[in-house]
């Protein structure tokens, strides 16, 4: 049986997690269910963030309790694709009995879920993407999931595997800016522009990344900044950035150096929802 030793083994928890302590008999009070160990374990250790920048537990403490929140708009929400589509929907959803609870969403807009059915820590994991009503069950628990997720051992149909992250983490929740800068090609090699960023930034720590018929992806820390950046051109050459709100200045000064250093002109800097910054 996999464990929060074993999670906390693959990926470091944060030195200080944020909202990962509460009153867990209040939530359960709301809820009207006992909580499964491990999640409290898990809420306890990292409390609010994302793992690999894709999966969000649903923490219930802080200014929003997520999983109540989550909780009590489920059903409501189904009701009228259920009863349209009852041969599409093998399960029953909290808080009918037995029903899926969910408790963490990715950032494609998928939802890993509980199957509430007998005591809370024999409860299992049923992955389930809501816009093409497809559900993936697997015999674990949160943390069992997790683990296997992250470490490439454990494959679901419903999102893809974690094959280029090799180096799993956690972002601990934060408020930050993101702005996504788009770039012509210029003359250097994918390499050579690479480097001359990471040295613009330096110290930087790898997180993963991937390669793939030319589609290449490169995510790495600035660590002394607190800066996150997303180097590729899997989605047209592009940097990301994510920063504290702060620092909106020392990003735009340092990151248009680095790109002219790298022999590329901005095409445009946008927001990650699309909104023109920076001009």
């Amino acid at each position: 049986m996999t464990t929060i030793d074993d999670l906390v083994a693959l990926v470091p928890p944060p030195t200080n997690p944020v909202n990962a302590s509460g009153d867990w008999t209040q939530v359960e009070s709301a809820l009207g269910l006992e909580l499964p160990s491990d999640f409290k374990s898990l809420i306890g250790s990292y409390g609010s963030g994302q793992f690999v920048d894709f999966i969000t537990p649903l923490t219930p403490f802080g200014s929003r309790n997520l999983l109540l929140q989550f909780a009590q708009q489920l059903l409501e929400n189904e009701r009228p694709f259920r009863e349209a589509n009852p041969d599409k929907c093998p399960y029953p959803c909290f808080p009918e009995t037995g029903g899926l609870l969910e408790w963490a969403a990715t950032d494609n807009g998928d939802r890993l879920c509980w199957v509430t059915d007998g005591h809370p820590d024999t409860w299992t994991v049923v992955a389930w993407n809501p816009r093409g009503w497809y559900y993936d069950a697997h015999e674990t628990s949160a943390i069992g999931f997790l683990h296997g997720w992250l470490s490439g051992r454990l494959n679901t149909s419903v999102f893809a595997a974690n094959e280029h992250v090799t180096d799993p983490w956690f972002e601990p929740l934060r408020a930050l800016s993101h702005v996504y800068i788009k770039l012509t090609d210029g003359q250097r090699t994918y390499s050579e522009r690479l480097r001359i960023l990471q040295q613009a930034l330096s110290p930087t720590a790898d997180r993963g990344g991937y390669n793939e018929e030319g589609d290449r992806q490169d995510h790495f820390d600035a660590t002394e900044l607190g800066w996150r950046l997303t180097y590729e051109t899997a989605y047209g050459h592009q940097i990301r950035v994510a920063f504290p709100p702060e620092d909106e200045g020392r990003v735009r000064s340092t990151l248009l150096a680095a790109i002219r250093s790298m022999g590329c002109e901005v095409l445009s800097t946008t927001t990650h929802r699309g909104e023109p910054v920076w001009d």
